[in-house]
Parts: structure tokens; sequence; C-alpha cells
């Protein structure tokens, strides 16, 4: 006669362990994270909501009292400022397209060239200008690109008609730190395409413009827009060199928010520098936007 052994089914118990240590890990990932998220919420978080909240706080100067209304940002989007606004997207979107090109161009020389000293010493110069910018950057370009300029006055570039006080005057300027800026954010995406990709498409009759049309740019897309991304914010958010080097020649929403901090309004209209401060905080928010879904639709190519 045999006696079956019954067999016990898994209890919960069984399938709890694993789901209890995942959840401790999850928690103690939390508890790692919670300094940086503090750190943000102070830095980031409270700036950003006084932005907010002041942005949209209207003054009456007769009764000196306060109300949330939307006269600040209204005005922010009329006259000079409307016009300081669009200038400073121009400006950056300028930037941003030549100096990704510029940038992409000279990494590319640097990443094909056979020497390490070039590569050395580009990336290296490129570290350098990348962070050189403000008020001595201006001082450098006035010594000697400005009306009295050294290269002005040895050649005669005032003569010709060439004046550093422009809207082009400053986008070259702005291209001294961008284009470096690129080189260093390019050249590990350069870095990451398959020498066998190229041989592969010569070898099936492609051409290099093919090559670089259906493989090349399409698997640098994300580094290259999230470059012009970072180029854009750059320019658009410069303040020092513009301030010592064209003042208001150029209107700039830069220089607008800093007149109104200044006191360069009309009494009331001291919250107008936090409503500008907010376009630009939705400019970027737009470029954002953009550039989010962009970048997860190239980045198929590198899975």
């Amino acid at each position: 006669m045999t006696t079956a052994i019954p067999t016990l089914a898994p209890g919960p118990a069984s399938t709890s362990g694993p789901a209890r240590k995942k959840s401790a890990q999850t928690s103690r990932s939390w508890l790692a994270a919670l300094p940086l998220l503090t750190f943000l919420a102070l830095a980031f978080g409270i700036p950003a909501i006084a932005v907010l909240v002041s942005a949209f706080t209207v003054e009456d100067p007769t009764s000196g009292t306060s109300y949330l209304g939307i006269d600040n940002m209204t005005e922010s989007l009329q006259g000079a400022y409307r016009t300081a606004l669009w200038s400073s997207v121009k400006l950056a979107a300028l930037v941003a397209v030549v100096g990704a090109i510029l940038g992409t161009i000279l990494a590319q020389a640097v990443v094909t060239s056979r020497g390490t000293f070039l590569r050395e010493a580009v990336l290296t110069a490129s570290g350098v200008l990348a962070n050189f910018g403000g008020v001595p950057l201006a001082f450098a370009w006035i010594a000697t690109l400005g009306n009295a300029g050294l290269l002005t006055t040895m050649f005669g570039l005032g003569d010709k008609g060439w004046s550093l006080y422009t809207f082009s005057g400053l986008a070259i300027v702005y291209l001294y730190f961008s284009i470096p800026l690129m080189v260093l954010v390019i050249t590990p995406a350069l870095d990451g395409l398959r020498p066998h990709w190229r041989e592969a498409a010569l070898n099936n009759g492609a051409t290099t413009w093919q090559y670089w049309r259906h493989v090349g740019v399409p698997v640098l897309l994300p580094s290259l827009i999230g470059g012009m991304v970072l180029l854009f914010g750059g320019a658009f958010a410069a303040y020092a060199t513009a301030a010592a080097m064209v003042g208001a020649t150029v209107p700039l929403v830069t220089l607008q928010i800093a007149d109104a901090l200044s006191g360069n309004v009309l009494v009331g209209k001291e919250n107008l520098a936090l409503a500008l401060s907010l376009d630009m905080v939705i400019v970027a928010a737009l470029v954002m936007a953009v550039y989010l879904p962009l970048r997860k639709r190239s980045s198929r190519w590198l899975d």
C-alpha cells in the first residue's frame, strides 16, 4: 500500500521575500537621493515659486495694494520688452545653429586626425575657452576688434563699415565660447561611430554623402540636438558679456531684466523683471518640449 505524500503549494511567503528585498532597495535608493532632492527643492524650487508668484503680483502705485493679475506678463510682451525677447531668441538660435555646425566640423577633424597631440590640444583648449566669458571676454574682443581695437586699426576695418557693437558682432563673440563647447559635447558621439559602419556602406556602393545622410547623421542626431539646445541656452541667458560690450545698443531680454532690477521702471512695475524672467523660462521650456520628442525618436538608432 502506497501513501501519497502531499505537496505544499507555495504560499504568499515564498514570493514575498524578493518583493520585500526589492522594496527595501528602492527605499534605500530614495533615502540616498534625499539630500540631492532637498538641495534641488531649496535651490531651484523656492526661487521658481517666488518668480511665478511675483510675476503675477501687480502693485497699485496709488493705494500701494497688491493683487494677482496678468498686467506684468502682458507688459513684458509688448513694446521694447517684446523686441528684446525676440532679439534674444534670434541671437541664441543663430549661435546654436552656426556653433553646432562649426563645432561638429572641427570635432570631426580632430577625431579623424592620426596624431593624438592635435586631439589633446584642441580638447584642452576647448575646455578652457568654453568657460571663458563675461567681462574678460568682452574686454578681449573690444581690445582686439573694437572701434579702437588692434586689428580694427591695423586693417582699417572701421572705414569698411565694421562694428563690433552690433547684433552680428555679439553673435561672433558668443560663438567664441559656443564652438568649443560644441566640440566637447559632440566629440564622444563622433568617437562612437563604428568604422565598420562606414566600410560596410562603402562596400555596398554608398558614397560619403549617402553614408552621412543615412547612417552618420541619424546616429549623431541626439547629440547634435542636445548640443544645439545647450548652445541656445547659453547664448539666451548670457548677460555679462553683452552688458559690458554692447550695453543698450543691442536689445536683449537679460539687459532689460537688469534694468528692471536696478529700478529703471515705473512705480508699481517692480515685478516686471520677474515677469521677463518667467518669459525666459517659458521659452526654455518650449525649446525643451521640442527637443525631448526628437531626441527620443532619434535615440532608437543607438539601441
